[in-house]
């Protein structure tokens, strides 16, 4: 009788079965490390593989050899992930959880392999299969667990009681204070009492904003006065609420209407009757009295078709005397505006009696494109005070008849920063269009482009120019409001602002000069073959303050959710031209990280000035890019955000080049690099060191193929939206990808409260106490989350029962 005879049936096909699977895995490893080597990657996945097949075959083939083989194969696999990717979490799951699930069947089957060759199995492989068992378990519980990049080192803020007189009074600012903190001097909800919050009303905007995923997502960050909550809608509709109940107490239906760009990310506010803080050194332009019966109080926005709005802050009426009654034309001057390429992206700027606005100019579109002007309006009568052309720096008024603002210039979309002690206006640039290709750019592009600009409030003034990346190629705009902080340096409090860049830099420079406080290098970087390109030979590095997920890459650090796809990203990194942070895009194909997505991003960074710490989200997609010679005789780009996210060919009109533009991703769609994807990090600003740094998000309405895992494995994933950080020792943020809204310990960065949000949010939570009722709130608004087709209209207001 043949020794296989001894099994039965169901038992030869669990073998047979088993073993070619196996058998097709290593083979599949194998193929994949084929590829790999002749790119000049690791040996593993090919020697590995082949072991693999080998063990398959003889598994099937009922040879206990083969499982001792697989054994081999799995603490070989186990070795070589130490080696390669160190004691990390999720580097070493990636490497080891599939194949440690594939072990311990093989532990379960040993047995049967025994007594197919007439052998009597002990009780070994039972205990193998038991260890395997509590790993694998171990492993899996581990990934419902937050892994920090850096663990608390116990230099995170304390906690120092709100003095009253220094309370905060009102959210009357995009980021709380003309100066960015998106820091609340209140602690009536604090660690010791934050999970007991209860959501106290929720309102609905009746305005939902419909994404192709062009840009389509409600970003605000409400402002509060008094005992009203001010929004606006992503098609510009302005609401007064009651702080306290949420009912509304007037709307404004504004119903501004473009393809793309659906979303208004907040407000201005100016009261008449309030005094105005006048800096010794530049007198602040006095704006004449508001008239008595309407808009003494008045809400502006800007919006998403071009226009600067004032409404009366008590009853939503358009301001009388500002502008066309209550509206400025802000395409006035910019010549050929087609709809979506060019809009109000960011929320006004109140410096002084001076309203300061930007706009966006869309990215990658064609070479001609309305500039980037800079202008401020008088509060009262809409007037524009002055022009900041970055074409024409030197003639800060409108353009004659029949001429317009320099083309194609630099642009401000993010949001600005006042200093009302010295009446400076901060503005975060852009680049030229077409933002990746230099060619064609002049002196005055070249300096005004990703740098930060500062301009007297009440004339445009230039006062200083900080450059952060030389001819922009890679759509690093400074994408982010500049906060104003006191930089303590060689024992002196300096006035300084920090900011962030999608590039994962963080600069901090002094506010009169513009110079950087911490230390700034020059490296140098390689250029790529794009012909009369000026390309840098240098690019500048914040080394004095961490870098925020803008490491080198490497082989070892690509990442799946198998060793498969780990696999074909480690081929498409060993395929692709990568020379680190300023990788200049060519023909070839190459890869930017972090991509033009960030690093960070608009959200902003949040400040503890009591404390002197900064607190910063940020995403890490890295973006692969070619550069394509074409005729370019097709139409330009519809001006829409798809086209800078993940989203194939597009024409750079005007231009010898189309460009492909894709997100690094693997072919689950996960990102390629090892997670996290998305981090909360606090640095002490005393010393410039990371305080603790850790995932934020989980993969619970989200996941591989974009199918909702509904797992909250807290992976961390990318964030689109800003924090807010309070004198409670709290952290909160909603920007994630999961449907949270969430408090972090300031101190240690533990996650101490959630709460499920109806759908996604981008907004930015602020929080106030009613003058009413002396009840602290935190508001944050929910329209969805960009990578969800869910969308909503809720503002949703928390506070202790």
């Amino acid at each position: 009788m043949k020794q296989s005879q001894r099994l039965s049936g169901i038992s030869k096909f669990i073998l047979v079965g088993l073993g070619v699977v196996i058998a097709l895995l290593g083979l599949a490893l194998a193929a994949g490390g084929v590829k790999l080597v002749s790119l000049g990657g690791s040996w593993y996945f090919l020697v590995g593989g082949l072991v693999m097949a080998v063990s398959g075959l003889l598994i099937a083939r009922f040879k206990t050899l083969g499982a001792w083989l697989f054994a081999a194969f799995l603490v070989g696999t186990a070795i070589w992930a130490v080696i390669d990717a160190g004691l990390v979490f999720w580097p070493v799951f990636s490497r080891l959880f599939m194949f440690s699930v594939i072990g311990l069947v093989v532990a379960l089957v040993y047995p049967l392999l025994k007594r197919a060759n007439g052998e009597v199995a002990g009780r070994g492989a039972y205990a193998v299969a038991a260890v395997l068992a509590v790993g694998v378990a171990v492993a899996g519980g581990n990934m419902f667990v937050a892994h920090p990049t850096v663990a608390d080192t116990g230099a995170g803020p304390g906690l120092t009681p709100v003095e009253p007189a220094k309370a905060q009074k009102d959210w009357a600012h995009y980021g709380n204070t003309e100066g960015g903190s998106r820091f609340a001097a209140l602690d009536q909800i604090n660690r010791d009492n934050v999970d007991k919050l209860k959501v106290a009303w929720t309102y609905h905007t009746g305005d939902v904003a419909e994404s192709d995923g062009n840009g389509a997502e409600d970003q605000l960050t409400p402002l509060q006065v008094g005992n009203k909550v001010f929004i606006c809608t992503p098609h510009n509709n302005l609401i007064a609420l009651d702080a306290d109940t949420g009912k509304e107490i007037w709307k404004n239906q504004i119903n501004a209407q473009s393809k793309v760009w659906q979303r208004c990310r907040g407000m201005a506010y100016f009261d008449a009757t309030a005094a105005i803080a006048q800096p010794a050194n530049s007198p602040i332009i006095e704006a004449k009295p508001a008239p008595a019966a309407n808009c003494q109080r008045r809400l502006l926005t800007n919006t998403i078709d071009a226009r600067l709005i004032a409404v009366d802050a008590d009853t939503g009426e358009f301001c009388q005397g500002f502008g066309n009654n209550g509206q400025v034309d802000l395409k006035a001057g910019l010549g050929d505006v087609p709809d979506s390429y060019y809009q109000l992206s960011s929320a006004p700027l109140m410096a002084g009696t001076t309203v300061v606005v930007g706009g966006r100019v869309a990215d990658n579109v064609q070479s001609d494109m309305p500039g980037g002007v800079i202008r401020g309006f008088d509060v009262v009568t809409g007037a524009m005070r002055w022009a900041f052309d970055p074409g024409n720096p030197q003639d800060r008024n409108p353009p004659a008849d029949g001429s317009t603002y320099v083309r194609s210039t630099p642009n401000s979309w993010a949001p600005m920063s006042y200093d009302p002690a010295t009446n400076t206006v901060f503005l975060p640039m852009g680049s030229s269009s077409t933002d990746i290709y230099g060619v064609e750019r002049s002196e005055l592009d070249h300096k005004y482009g990703a740098s930060i600009l500062a301009l007297d409030a009440s004339t445009g003034e230039e006062r200083w120019v900080y450059q952060t990346v030389h001819n922009d190629l890679w759509d690093f705009d400074l994408p982010m409001q500049p906060s104003l902080i006191d930089f303590d340096k060689d024992g002196k409090s300096i006035p300084a602002l920090v900011i962030g860049t999608k590039a994962g830099q963080i600069y901090v420079l002094d506010r009169a000069t513009g110079k950087p406080l911490t230390k700034v290098e020059d490296v140098p970087v390689k250029a790529a073959n794009i012909p009369n390109e000026p390309y840098s030979p240098t690019q500048p590095k914040s080394v004095g303050m961490p870098q925020i997920g803008a490491q080198h890459l490497t082989e070892s650090d690509m990442w799946g959710a198998t060793p498969y796809d780990q696999l074909l990203c480690r081929i498409d990194f060993k395929s692709m031209r990568y020379d680190g942070l300023y990788t200049a895009p060519g023909t070839d194909k190459s890869l930017s990280f972090p991509g033009s997505l960030g690093g960070m991003n608009w959200g902003s960074i949040s400040t503890d000035p009591v404390h002197g710490f900064i607190f910063v989200n940020d995403m890490r997609l890295g973006l692969w890019i070619q550069m394509i010679p074409s005729q370019n005789k097709g139409q330009a780009a519809g001006g829409g955000e798809a086209l800078n996210t993940g989203m194939g060919a597009v024409p750079l009109k005007g231009t010898p080049y189309a460009v492909n533009k894709n997100r690094f991703l693997s072919v689950a769609g996960i990102p390629c690099q090892a997670p996290p994807f998305g981090t909360l990090t606090a640095i002490d600003m005393k010393t410039q060191k990371v305080a603790w740094q850790v995932p934020v998000g989980t993969v619970e309405d989200t996941g591989p193929l974009g199918i909702r895992m509904h797992l909250p494995i807290k992976i961390g994933l990318p964030t689109l939206g800003g924090t807010l950080s309070t004198q409670g020792g709290l952290l909160f943020v909603a920007g994630t990808q999961d449907f949270y809204l969430r408090a972090f310990n300031s101190g240690n960065g533990e996650e101490v409260w959630k709460a499920r949000l109806p759908v996604g949010s981008q907004g930015g939570p602020m929080t106030y106490v009613s003058p009413k009722t002396g009840k602290q709130y935190i508001v944050v608004t929910a329209g969805g989350a960009r990578q969800s087709t869910d969308r909503g209209d809720y503002v949703m207001a928390y506070a202790l029962p």
